[in-house]
């Protein structure tokens, strides 16, 4: 281990263990979120171009801070 971490067998090394899991999570609700309609946007996609699909994205950051994701869908070859 580095020289500045507690080996891993200490009771440093286990406290700090203990506090990493004992802390606050993250609010991942955005990120489901965003894979569930990423997962219905592929189906959609599949279901009117009749097979299986390839796509493209598109990003950019508007002025007032939103981050646009734009996903074109084609047949794929």
């Amino acid at each position: 281990m580095g020289k500045d971490l507690p080996g891993p067998d200490t009771p440093e090394m286990h406290a700090l263990i203990k506090a990493v899991a004992e802390g606050p999570r993250r609010d991942n609700s955005a990120y489901h979120k965003a894979i569930a309609e990423a997962r219905r946007a592929f189906e959609a996609a599949e279901e009117a171009l009749g097979g299986p699909v390839r796509f493209k994205t598109k990003t950019k950051i508007k002025p007032g801070g939103e981050f646009v994701v734009k996903w074109t869908f084609r047949r794929a070859k």
